[in-house]
């Protein structure tokens, strides 16, 4: 754009220079009017253009901005006791700062002491702040909401979470996506073309229809100016500004451009099990008691018995009964058998929970229990028997339950028209009981992490763009083979660092939200690219002088130059108006 304005602006100023010093120099000179007030109103038009255009690119860049502005400036450092002010960027791993009510954490750490309710919008987009305490991480920029707590600093620049939400926002709008290639080779040919363009227009206009050399200078200069290949460039990257932003304000984080067009092709989406269609931690089912009991007494004592344990099943029943606010009592004698279960004393009387080998063990009658044990165990929950005095008093089924939100998103990924699939290594019976409650197409079950890759290949080798989602290190080869490895963000670094989508507020829904994302992006794109190349088959003629039998007047450069400058602040306004589809995100 800048060699057909800068071609414009010296032919006119160039011509006009002549033709004022003709009355010195007759000889040398040719006399005729000038353009001194063309090639200066065209620079006008040209620089009001570019402000405008400058000032809608900022804001299609604010995601960034905003990123950039949450990084805190100081940090309350503790040194031998004692509070000591210091900026947050000389802060080294394992120094010890405060975080009093209402300051951003300038870390990311881990809290050694103290509660504190954190406001982490900024990274998860809930408002609701999360209740941490001792041992649990914290993120910087977060902001804490109440209580003084004092972190240990875990990550110090490049390598906090803010920084890394920055540099995939830097690369996701700075990579050129594919589509930007075809825009770049239009531009390739559209200079030579437009300088060619314009010679003709001064060739017919003065040879052909034997015009005066200003008319024919006039269309001429009118072709070069109103040429604009500054809208082709500008239709990609702004929308991918926009859209990434957009995608950013929901917890989507792109890593690159490509990414943002790829999503929006996608054919086939695969699941891992465990974390990401399930919660990934066990809890607690199903309560069944028998005579003389009710739910609450089986939870109260169960939870008793399994308190000392540090095995997931017994936490989980641990934490179901601080759930139901029940007292937990101590008991005595406990012991731990492996594949059995535990033995305790409970108020005195001998306490079982474990399975049926450990029943038969201790002689316990199950004769009125075994039809609901078998009942729950086929339906892929791990059940245990509470036997208290001999007898059995109830059952416990615990399972890895299924997100809330992972069926309504299985639906609406099969209304976008995608093929859905699941990959684990869990046994087939819970793997299809998980697939058939959320609506999964295809279950594949029993898999060796490595043997997850042919799976995605076998798709592939049918002609599909497949995309993988996990949050384990097991599921990063698959997430590395597949055309697009979406992560969630409450999984492992490898399984983050592997995807080319991390979806930071661990909600599957946000998986359909990125497909609508990534297919509104690319749509806004080709709807750049197609005005934008419309504008110039429309302007190019009419300045080279089409319209003239019918109007009887030719289009002045400085309004071709005009023109020109609004036709980039368009393209660069309609990529704005993407920011709109934020709140469509939300339904």
């Amino acid at each position: 754009m800048d060699v057909l304005v800068a071609l414009g602006i010296t032919a006119s100023y160039g011509y006009s220079v002549m033709t004022t010093f003709h009355m010195f120099f007759p000889t040398i000179f040719f006399e005729g009017p000038n353009f001194f007030d063309t090639s200066a109103l065209l620079i006008t038009f040209v620089r009001l253009g570019k402000y405008l255009e400058a000032k809608a690119k900022g804001r299609a860049g604010q995601a960034l901005k905003r990123l950039l502005e949450l990084q805190a400036d100081k940090a309350r450092l503790l040194v031998n006791g004692e509070e000591k002010e210091v900026a947050a960027s000389d802060l080294i791993i394992n120094d010890i700062v405060i975080v009093k009510p209402g300051e951003r954490i300038p870390v990311d750490g881990e809290i050694i002491e103290g509660r504190a309710s954190i406001d982490e919008a900024m990274l998860t987009g809930e408002s609701i702040p999360v209740d941490k305490g001792v041992g649990d991480p914290v993120i910087g920029a977060t902001i804490n909401r109440s209580g003084s707590i004092k972190v240990r600093t875990t990550k110090i620049g490049k390598d906090t979470v803010l920084s890394g939400i920055i540099k995939m926002v830097e690369d996701a709008q700075g990579v050129k996506p594919p589509i930007q290639r075809l825009a770049d080779t239009i531009s390739n040919y559209f200079v030579p073309t437009v300088v060619s363009i314009s010679l003709i227009t001064f060739l017919v206009w003065y040879f052909l229809f034997h015009s005066t050399f200003v008319f024919a200078f006039t269309a001429a200069i009118a072709v070069l100016v109103i040429a604009c290949p500054c809208a082709l460039g500008l239709a990609t990257p702004t929308a991918i500004m926009v859209g990434s932003g957009v995608g950013l304000t929901r917890g989507i984080l792109f890593k690159s451009a490509a990414v943002l067009e790829g999503i929006a092709h996608l054919q086939v989406i695969g699941f891992d099990k465990t974390g990401t269609l399930t919660k990934g931690t066990p809890e607690v089912t199903d309560i069944i008691p028998y005579p003389d009991y009710t739910k609450q007494d089986v939870l109260k004592i169960a939870a008793a018995g399994e308190n000392p344990s540090i095995h997931p099943l017994a936490q989980a029943v641990v934490a179901e009964a601080k759930k139901e606010q029940l007292v937990i009592q101590e008991v005595t004698n406990y012991s731990e058998e492996g594949g059995y279960g535990v033995t305790c004393y409970y108020e005195g009387q001998p306490l079982l929970i474990g399975n049926r080998k450990l029943m038969n063990l201790h002689s316990v009658e199950l004769q009125g229990s075994l039809q609901d044990f078998e009942r729950l165990a086929e339906s892929g929950r791990t059940t245990s028997f509470i036997a208290l005095g001999g007898r059995v008093i109830g059952l416990i089924a615990l399972a890895d339950v299924v997100k809330e939100s992972t069926k309504e998103a299985i639906d609406r990924l099969h209304q976008l028209g995608l093929k859905t699939f699941m990959i684990t290594g869990d046994n087939k019976k819970v793997a299809h009981m998980v697939g058939d409650q959320v609506g999964i197409d295809e279950i594949i079950a029993e898999i060796l992490p490595q043997d997850k890759i042919n799976v995605i290949k076998k798709y592939q080798d049918q002609g599909f763009k497949v995309a993988m989602v996990g949050d384990g290190i097991n599921d990063a080869p698959a997430l590395a083979q597949s055309d697009i490895g979406i992560a969630i963000g409450s999984g492992t670094d490898v399984a983050k660092e592997t995807g080319d989508v991390v979806l930071v507020r661990n909600d599957l829904l946000d998986v359909e939200r990125a497909i609508r994302l990534g297919r509104k992006t690319l749509s806004k794109i080709k709807q750049n690219l197609f005005w934008a190349l419309v504008y110039n088959t429309i302007g190019i003629p009419i300045a080279a002088g089409v319209l003239y039998p019918l109007t009887g007047k030719l289009l002045p450069p400085e309004w071709a130059g005009l023109a020109m400058a609004f036709s980039s602040v368009s393209v660069v306004t309609s990529s704005l108006m993407l920011r709109r589809y934020d709140k469509r995100l939300e339904a």
